[in-house]
């Protein structure tokens, strides 16, 4: 007969061949779901998809500091290249912005309209 641990004051507990009898077996097809993603997940991949474009924006910049003849709207002058582009790239956001901002101003002024016509339906 197998050998059963006890402790003072519990009942005996199952042999080791028994107690993987005991559990339920698996189903059969189903799979243990995907753990949830988490708000602070995502900031933590942004932050570091962040650092790491910030990092290859240095290195850009610090690889790129010859100077360039520039001539924008009748100016003319020399800057480094990086700093160049890297002026180029914020108006491009900017601009990038800006049209985003517009259109979603637009979305939310005919939604608040269809939604007032809506109501005044309802009535």
């Amino acid at each position: 007969m197998p050998s059963q641990n006890t402790t003072p004051g519990t009942s005996p507990s199952l042999p080791d061949d028994r107690r993987a009898a005991s559990r339920p077996a698996p189903i059969q097809g189903t799979t243990t779901p995907a753990p949830r993603r988490s708000r602070i997940g995502a900031a933590w991949v942004g932050l570091v998809v962040g650092a790491l474009v910030l990092v290859a924006l240095i290195v850009f910049m610090l690889q790129n500091t010859a100077p360039v003849q520039v001539t924008f709207l009748g100016m003319r002058g020399t800057a480094p290249l990086a700093l160049t582009l890297l002026i180029a790239g914020i108006g491009v956001g900017v601009v990038a912005l800006v049209v985003g901002s517009i259109r979603i101003g637009q979305l939310r002024h005919r939604l608040g309209v269809e939604g007032r016509v809506r109501e005044a339906g309802r009535r």
